[in-house]
Formats: C-alpha cells, structure tokens, sequence
C-alpha cells in the first residue's frame, strides 16, 4: 500500500486537434494529487501544440502522426521516465471528469488492483445521462459481451478511454508491441486478463459536446472488427493453435 503523498502519479494525455478543449481539460486536474501531467501532440492540424507549450504541463510532439495507440505508447513511455507510480491516462477533449481521478487511483494505491477502468456503465442509466449516442451505448454493449465471454470477466464496460494504470502494469505488459490505432485500448484491456493482472471499475460520468472528440460510425465499426480480432488471437494463442507476440512475455 501506497499513500497518495508518497506516490508519483503522473497524468498522460495522448493529443490530436484538441485545442478547444485542452486548457479547460487541464486546468480542472486536482494538482494536490497529481505530481505531473504529460501532453503528446499527435501533429495537429489546430494550435494544439502551441496551447500545450503555455500551460503548466510537459509536452511532447510527434512530427509525424503516429495514431491513438502510438500516441499512448510515447505517453506510457515518458511516464515511466519520470518516475511515475500510477498513470492516469485523460483524453483532452474534455469528455471525462478529472476530478474522478484521485478516485481512479486509490484502488491502485491501496494495492487491490494496477488497471483501473472509469466506467460509464456501472451506473444505469449514466452513459444515456452523458449524451452517448444510442448506436454507441448498444455497440458498447455488445463488444464488452462478447470480450467479458472470451475472458471469463464481467465487466460493465471494457471500451473507456478513462483509464489508470500501476508502474508495475506497463513495466510487466508489452503495449510497445499493440496496434496503432484505436484497438490498443482493447488489447492492453486484455493483456491484463491474460498476465493475471487484477482490474477495477470506478463509475465515471462522460459528456458528449460538440468539441468532445468522437470517432464516426465507419471507424467505430472497424474498431469492433478489430476488438473482436484481438480476442480471436487471443483464443487461438490460449489453445496453442497460434501464437502471438502481444500475449508473450
């Protein structure tokens, strides 16, 4: 058990095209708890970077777009440079509370669990609350059905963004080898069943706005596709069929 005092926890925040909401993003994160937060502009076509340099954070910029998934990597990888404890990961549209994050923490700290899930589905009712697109809420729930069968988990949600991950986690699970795009998020979800590490859901409240970031329904479908394509390597490498390199130590 760690005290949130002693702990170094650090905030990530993977960036693209997010200058509209990046300074109210930023300035709500509790800095009594939070030691130091990390901005990676993803090369935005908007002032992202330019916002990112003037406020009191450290940034990072890639020169080429390297993608959601590519982006958390560099963040993951700065984090631990600098020490980190725990790594809250908060997109900077603004579409989730930072205020929540001294409650996404505390599992970790206490030592009960190194991922953190903030759900919006542990609350009935929340994710419609939110503003989430019905379309999203029953794509939602038919993706964390199917994966919550493949793992043997039950989960109320295994597609947040919001997200909090122990020093021992990502020195432990291979995320330098997941996809680049939005399917990391999935992967690194299941590389955490599959290296035995214990996960928590704290509830979380999301807010769809029209400067919140949200990927279209051709993207969102070929997330799915790709969600449920991890899960089936991730049967096949279980059963010795064939073997592959994200579940390997």
């Amino acid at each position: 058990m760690t005290s949130a005092a002693d702990a170094n926890v650090i905030v990530i925040m993977p960036a693209y095209n997010a200058a509209a909401t990046l300074e109210r993003t930023v300035s709500a994160i509790p800095r009594d708890i939070v030691n130091d937060v990390i901005v990676v502009d993803d090369n935005s076509s908007d002032s992202t970077l330019k916002i990112a340099q003037r406020l009191n954070v450290h940034t990072i910029w890639h020169p080429h777009n390297v993608g959601y998934g590519g982006n958390q990597r560099t963040c993951y990888l700065e984090a631990l440079q600098r020490g980190a404890d725990v790594v809250v990961m908060l997109h900077p549209d603004g579409q989730y509370e930072p205020s929540l994050i001294p409650r996404m923490v505390e599992p970790i700290l206490r030592g009960d669990a190194d991922l953190v899930l903030g759900s919006r589905f542990a609350a009935p009712g929340q994710a419609r609350a939110g503003g989430m697109p019905l379309y999203k809420i029953v794509a939602n729930r038919v993706l964390t059905g199917a994966e919550n069968w493949i793992l043997g988990t039950s989960f109320s949600e295994m597609h947040t963004g919001y997200r909090a991950y122990s020093k021992k986690f990502l020195m432990t699970v291979p995320f330098l080898r997941n996809n680049n795009g939005f399917v990391f998020d999935s992967e690194i979800l299941m590389q955490a069943i599959h290296f035995g590490f214990s996960v928590a859901e704290v509830p979380a409240r999301s807010i769809y706005f029209d400067d919140a970031s949200s990927i279209g329904f051709k993207p969102a479908l070929a997330y799915g596709l790709r969600t449920l394509g991890v899960g089936g390597r991730l049967i096949l490498h279980r059963r010795g069929i064939f073997r592959c390199n994200r579940f390997e130590p």
